[in-house]
């Protein structure tokens, strides 16, 4: 597989909204297993094809369990709230305090297009929410109460 370069704060493509996929084809699971490869390599626990210049509607997360591949991925309810620090391989050297809520259930399709539903709490929910902000051009510093250096 190949490691993909990580678009940084600044370039356009990461205030994109990012298009819905349409058809899961070869092409689309390339670029998931790229963007994992890439994910790794960088020593992130999630990675949105925004952030490797593709604006699509993907996104990659390893929390610890092993890979999870999202597409069009949509977060259908949200519950509780806590105050995490976040940082961003888009934004290297810096993280910040981030509100984002406790539990989320979303709704995506995996590489085969089968429809699923997840319920996400702890670092695996933080990780939804930010990825998928990516997806509408967001970054976690838009969102941070505080930034600072990373040590």
């Amino acid at each position: 597989m190949t490691v993909l370069d990580i678009k940084t704060a600044g370039n356009p493509v990461l205030r994109q909204v990012a298009s819905k996929v349409t058809k899961i084809d070869k092409r689309i699971k390339r670029l998931l297993s790229d963007m994992a490869d890439t994910m790794y390599k960088a020593d992130g626990v999630g990675l949105a094809a925004p952030q490797i210049g593709v604006s699509v509607r993907i996104v990659v997360i390893d929390v610890g369990d092993g890979i999870m591949e999202l597409i069009n991925p949509e977060i259908i309810s949200k519950e509780g709230s806590c105050v995490n620090i976040e940082g961003c391989l888009s934004v290297p050297n810096f993280d910040g305090e981030v509100e984002r809520a406790k539990s989320v259930r979303v709704k995506y399709q995996d590489r085969n297009g089968k429809p699923i539903v997840l319920d996400a709490t702890e670092l695996l929910a933080i990780a939804v929410q930010h990825e998928l902000d990516h997806l509408d051009g967001i970054l976690f510093i838009d969102k941070a109460n505080s930034l600072r250096p990373k040590e």
